[in-house]
């Protein structure tokens, strides 16, 4: 009897939580941009071996991406989105081709948030720091790719 009643009173209790996770209303993008670039600095980060060159612009990719989270954090929490939140990263992760897959999650990280339309001088400018920070790493990216390749 008592599971019968614990189990609906705490689907009922979830269910405003999730929906607030999803509130289309300030910066969902935001949650995903965040999940996209936590994957990406994962994947640059975790790159097996590699010259100094390309070790050197993946550390600048990194800074960059991790300069963005904080911008993008600041903006969640200015809109009272819970960062706890993680949705799904939007690409399978393997191996073979990390720093194509990382400059991808950069891309669309990007994407997710310059599409946000901003509630405030304060959000807006928090977003275009990130945007700059997100450029310079997605640069970085780019030119580590070109390192490892050979210019290719």
């Amino acid at each position: 009897m008592k599971k019968t009643f614990v189990l609906p009173l705490l689907l009922a209790a979830a269910i405003p939580l999730g929906a607030m996770a999803d509130d289309p209303g300030k910066h969902p993008a935001y949650l995903h941009a965040l999940s996209d670039l936590r994957a990406a600095h994962t994947l640059i980060q975790s790159r097996p071996g590699g010259n100094a060159q390309v070790h050197a612009d993946e550390q600048r990719a990194l800074m960059y991406i991790n300069d963005t989270i904080s911008e993008i954090k600041r903006a969640a929490i200015d809109d009272g989105k819970n960062l706890d939140d993680h949705p799904p990263v939007d690409a399978k992760l393997d191996r073979p081709g990390q720093l194509h897959q990382a400059e991808d999650l950069l891309r669309k990280a990007r994407t997710d948030i310059a599409r946000e339309e901003d509630s405030g001088a304060n959000t807006r400018g928090l977003r275009n720091r990130a945007l700059v920070h997100l450029d310079k790493a997605i640069q970085a990216t780019n030119q580590a790719i070109r390192d490892a390749t050979g210019g290719r």
